[in-house]
């Protein structure tokens, strides 16, 4: 196969939340979400891509001291450069070759530059995404096609040597027709009506405080937030147990730390007085936690001494890092360590998060006694058109069941798009989208699960047409300033 780049280029649309979103040292109310145009040929068949993906603050990198706007230049400056990297190396025998290439030669240029892999690949991945999706047109096969054919060319032994001379479905099951939205409780999110003052109420006809949100989408999974303030989060743990437990008697969660702590010692204390609290024993208890998620900051998670800690904690809960994964062997390291699995978003990479997939199933049939293994799926504020969509069919794919899902619920469906695009979403996605009566499209969720029935039917995910007329409707030329 030959495998060719022309042309890449970007649109840019700004978004503003329906309310602020608190999560670790972040409270977003507006952010930019950057669309990847991507124009080739696949043996000689012309074709073109469509990726994208939104920016939000603190989360690539975590610097308390900087501004959003002092940050997103240097994110600005990755997207650019991956691009320019493979256009400048245009022809690959297929789509792991360009990433493998790509991959490479962004992680030389970022170490050079002081860059942060996590921020480095956002580049990588929006790029790859977009080859993915030119592929599968090139090819009019699915993502799910073109993944359990390895249609890809993925060699999962050259990014983890413990799956060499194996396919990628040798490890994965069947693409799952539908997935559990696993709900966002942020840190600043109303848990009930009556508590919202009434000059900040959101009347686009969406819910807006937890309870409200439980019982409009039949939510049974719930991501909650922590600030790694003992004295914040134990009567605010508190307060969300009451209202799950009155709204989705059977719900199970897991707990995000967004790197809210500095040592393993600090979660241990907070998490043992958890434990102690009578009130948090309905959360706590009955097997609902399904596992906790990067308590450590970055800088960190990944050390000897968090090693050594877990090993002396034989009680400790199932844990998995997510914003420490920015590397092809970052997993590979956490579970050394102790740590039960990773994340999958697909800003950190398609193809690393395929590979990370197989080799947690290689754990769990290699060592089931040293599990659980877990290959979670979380969010970054996806939204559609086109990244919610993406990110669905890679779930559905790498048979992630459970998945944080938050977009929709800090803004307000596709309503920031023009009225026609959001009408071709909701023809080619009758089972995920629909128009409300407020005049706007908005994601179905029903009995808390989402569908993917038709994103796995597309291309990869969206299948939106790359007319000019279309393109034009994503947003204005060009990255964000």
């Amino acid at each position: 196969m030959s495998l060719n780049i022309d042309s890449v280029s970007f649109r840019t649309k700004w978004m503003r939340t329906r309310f602020p979103f608190r999560y670790g040292i972040a409270s977003m109310t507006e952010l930019p979400h950057v669309f990847v145009v991507l124009r080739g040929s696949v043996d000689g068949i012309a074709c073109a891509g469509l990726a994208s993906e939104g920016l939000p603050p603190k989360w690539f990198t975590k610097a308390p001291d900087t501004s959003f706007a002092e940050d997103l230049p240097a994110i600005v400056q990755v997207i650019r450069h991956a691009a320019d990297l493979l256009v400048a190396g245009s022809t690959h025998e297929s789509v792991f070759a360009l990433w493998q290439r790509l991959h490479a030669e962004e992680a030389e240029w970022a170490g050079r530059h002081e860059i942060p892999p996590l921020l480095a690949h956002l580049g990588t991945s929006l790029v790859e995404r977009a080859a993915i999706d030119a592929f599968c047109r090139a090819s009019s096969t699915t993502f799910a096609r073109a993944v359990h054919d390895n249609l890809l060319g993925v060699e999962l032994g050259a990014i983890h040597p413990e799956l060499a001379g194996s396919r990628p479905a040798d490890w994965l099951p069947a693409p799952l027709p539908s997935v559990v939205a696993r709900h966002t409780v942020g840190l600043g999110d109303p848990l009930l009506r009556d508590q919202i003052p009434a000059e900040e109420r959101v009347a686009d006809g969406l819910p807006h405080a937890l309870a409200d949100a439980v019982a409009a989408y039949g939510l049974i999974h719930f991501k909650i937030k922590v600030s790694g303030r003992l004295e914040t989060d134990l009567p605010r743990l508190r307060a969300v147990a009451e209202v799950l437990e009155a709204g989705s008697p059977g719900f199970r969660f897991t707990l995000d730390g967004n790197e809210q702590y500095g040592d393993i010692g600090t979660f241990r204390e907070h998490w043992e007085a958890y434990q102690g609290e009578a009130a948090l024993r309905s959360l706590f208890g009955g097997g609902r936690l399904l596992f906790v998620e990067q308590p450590l900051h970055r800088d960190v998670a990944l050390t000897r001494e968090v090693g050594e800690a877990l090993a002396s904690w034989p009680e400790a809960p199932p844990m998995i890092i997510d914003e420490s994964d920015g590397e092809p062997d970052s997993l590979r390291r956490a579970l050394e360590l102790g740590y039960r699995g990773t994340s999958h978003k697909n800003c950190k990479g398609v193809i690393k998060g395929l590979a990370n997939r197989c080799l947690i199933e290689w754990s769990r049939r290699t060592r089931p006694e040293a599990g659980p293994w877990v290959m979670s799926g979380e969010d970054l504020a996806n939204v559609g058109p086109v990244a919610l969509l993406n990110d669905l069919a890679a779930m559905a794919v790498l048979g992630i069941g459970d998945v944080e899902r938050n977009g929709h619920h800090y803004f307000a469906g596709l309503g920031m798009f023009p009225e026609a695009l959001q009408e071709v979403v909701c023809r080619a996605h009758p089972d995920l989208y629909a128009m409300r009566p407020e005049g706007y499209a908005s994601l179905r969720i029903a009995a808390g699960r989402l569908s993917t029935r038709s994103v796995l039917a597309s291309p990869f995910g969206h299948g939106l047409d790359l007319d000019e007329e279309t393109v034009a409707l994503l947003g204005e030329a060009g990255l964000p300033d």
